[in-house]
């Protein structure tokens, strides 16, 4: 309730954190807790919450993930944060905190990613953030960020992406930052750096971005001059503080200079210039200073507005306020943004303006379209661990060769996409695509307990035996998402999935299932889809009649739908002839799974492997619609 008075002191959004409420129970919004019944996440980013960073977090010592992002915390951030020793994920980008990072988040031994980004914070980079070993993730770009970076940061050796950009970081970039070994991406874009480029930095290519620096040099970078002897960074001086004679930093001119600048030596009478000519020097330098200074403040400031504009909290609506990870809500955009980053390559660009007249709601799309840089934020960069406990968004990437490459078709299967909306089907979210990588992202909400092949062919005690109950309700979800799909509505056309199996079953928190990938192949090309044929095939999805007309009907979606039935009656992945013979002549033993122990309902049982069988007959024409299947699995349920 500590955290509650500061996070929302007008308490008008986490109303559900109350004084006699328990907050293991589900009941609080944004709270997750572990199997000893400890609080372990709290995700509320995007909810408008206009306090400050509650010190009082340090009490929740099991935490490990912390999610504040995109909301309009101020003040600085509590030094007592550093006592959370199992925080994995810290999120506190785009707020408006200030002050300095604390640096006793260098002792936080746990961190993995840290996004400070697109706040005011001021100050050096602490040295101490070079103490955090597991850290994959610094974002600290879009601040007011004054002194060098650190040599120390190239101690951080799984560190993945560094972004330093937009700040005003002076000095060169550190030498032992370049031998990082898992370093993929380094924006210090925006900055004053100056010096020797490090040349181990060409491995990065596109990865290291460093435009706007004016006094950095170097060789092997094509927009770089070559350096001059006094631009070289000395590597046997990576840190440029004076030091006392009792090894303390001294208390002389350099004393806030921050590690890595570079220092030039004071004069003596070989190396100086001309004294006389000190005073002008030193005023055109201080008026061009100010200029510049004058002018990058104005830019930052309207980067700053445009970026505000774009803020994923202020596009999103829910239909109760909330979107916890324990309970991943629909949640659509009320209106598109900006998207002043979005990027597309020549020619794929199906809403650019002016480009109409085929017929789609391009204003439907747009309330779909994202932000390639929001998605970024939100994914960890399309890192290959974007799905941690504080996700509500699962990433789908394709690439433009494999979408459709006629711009009305590209569009139309958009539209498709925009309109499915159904209980067992995975809701997209939106999608975006990026020129630089030539991919179009597809974003879908979130599914936290895997695919339905997860909890097949499984050993009994090991927590994932499904029980009767649930898998019949899995059976029956599935259906409904497959008629819908077949049925043809006001706002959408009646659609074939074509690829059916257990692994595109998601199963939600409360064990729904929900049809993924629905309306996909509209999106790509044949070639494409065809591909992921042998899968099914070699699974035994794939209806017989394909090998010979080639092609896809409702009645192929029906057969694979019958495998998944066959699939979770007995938990087996491969359906051997054996369990058919058991199916056709009613020995159940056969069929339904040993793991469950003989607690399943024979009647439905019974119903449910003739619905299988029928699903599944050799002959198209013999097979029932989905329709029909519903009907007859709602007459299962009462005969139980």
């Amino acid at each position: 309730m500590d955290m509650k008075a500061d996070l929302d002191p007008e308490n008008r959004f986490l109303t559900s954190w109350t004084n006699d409420g328990n907050p293991c129970s589900g009941s609080f919004e944004g709270v997750a807790c572990n199997e000893h019944g400890k609080v372990a996440n709290i995700s509320l980013q995007g909810k408008g919450l206009s306090g400050k960073v509650p010190a009082a977090v340090a009490g929740l010592k099991c935490l490990s993930g912390l999610y504040l992002h995109y909301n309009y915390l101020t003040g600085e951030i509590p030094k007592e944060i550093s006592n959370l020793t199992e925080l994995t994920d810290l999120y506190l980008n785009v707020n408006n905190l200030s002050g300095s990072i604390p640096p006793e988040i260098g002792n936080m031994a746990s961190l993995q990613v840290l996004q400070l980004c697109y706040n005011q914070l001021t100050g050096s980079i602490p040295t101490q953030l070079g103490s955090l070993q597991k850290l994959t993730v610094l974002a600290l770009q879009c601040n007011v960020l004054t002194g060098a970076i650190p040599a120390s940061l190239g101690n951080l050796g799984n560190l993945g992406r560094l972004d330093l950009s937009f700040n005003r970081l002076f000095g060169s970039i550190p030498v032992k930052l370049a031998d990082v070994p898992r370093l993929e991406v380094l924006d210090v874009r925006n900055n004053t750096l100056s010096g020797n480029v490090p040349p181990a930095l060409k491995r990065l290519n596109d990865g290291f971005k460093f435009g706007n620096n004016s006094d950095l040099c170097g060789v092997g970078f094509s927009t770089l001059s070559a350096c001059i002897a006094s631009d070289r960074l000395n590597p046997n001086q990576p840190e440029p503080f004076a030091s006392g004679t009792d090894g303390s930093r001294t208390n002389g001119a350099n004393k806030d200079i921050p590690e890595s600048a570079n220092i030039q030596p004071h004069c003596n009478q070989t190396s100086c210039s001309n004294s006389s000519k000190g005073p002008e020097v030193a005023v055109i330098v201080g008026v061009i200073a100010i200029f510049v200074v004058v002018i990058v403040t104005g830019l930052l400031t309207f980067s700053w507005y445009r970026r505000r504009k774009q803020k994923i909290g202020s596009a999103f609506d829910t239909s109760d306020g909330r979107l916890s990870t324990d309970q991943v809500k629909e949640v659509y955009r009320k209106s598109a943004s900006p998207l002043i980053n979005l990027e597309y390559s020549n020619g794929w660009d199906p809403l650019a303006d002016g480009r109409s007249g085929n017929g789609f709601s391009q204003e439907a799309l747009h309330s779909f379209r994202f932000n390639l840089e929001e998605v970024e934020s939100a994914t960890q960069y399309f890192s290959e661990e974007i799905l941690r406990d504080g996700s509500v968004v699962a990433i789908k990437s394709i690439s433009k060769t494999s979408c459709k490459s006629e711009e009305a078709e590209f569009l139309k299967a958009l539209n498709i996409l925009t309109s499915l909306r159904h209980e067992n089907l995975v809701g997209l979210r939106g999608f975006c695509c990026s020129r630089g990588r030539g991919e179009c992202f597809l974003l879908y909400n979130f599914v936290p307990n895997g695919n339905l092949s997860q909890y097949l062919d499984v050993k009994d005690g090991s927590g994932r035996v499904l029980e009767w109950s649930t898998r019949v309700s899995i059976i029956n979800g599935i259906a409904k998402g497959i008629e819908y799909l077949h049925s043809n509505k006001v706002n959408k056309p009646a659609l074939v999935h074509q690829n059916i199996s257990a692994e595109k079953v998601l199963i939600d928190q409360r064990f729904n299932p929900l049809l993924s990938d629905s309306g996909l192949q509209k999106l790509l090309v044949d070639d494409i889809v065809f591909s992921t044929l042998k899968a099914s095939a070699a699974m035994g999805y794939l209806a017989p009649e394909y090998t010979t007309t080639g092609r896809f009907t409702e009645k192929s979606d029906v057969y694979a739908f019958g495998m998944i039935i066959f699939q979770i009656l007995s938990g087996k992945r491969k359906i051997t002839h054996l369990m058919r013979l058991g199916a056709e002549s009613c020995k159940l033993e056969d069929v339904i799974d040993l793991n469950l122990r003989g607690k399943f309902s024979e009647s439905e049982a019974t119903s449910l492997t003739k619905i299988a069988l029928l699903c599944t007959h050799e002959s198209s024409n013999q097979r029932p619609t989905m329709e029909v299947v519903i009907q007859e699995l709602g007459k299962c349920s009462s005969v139980s």
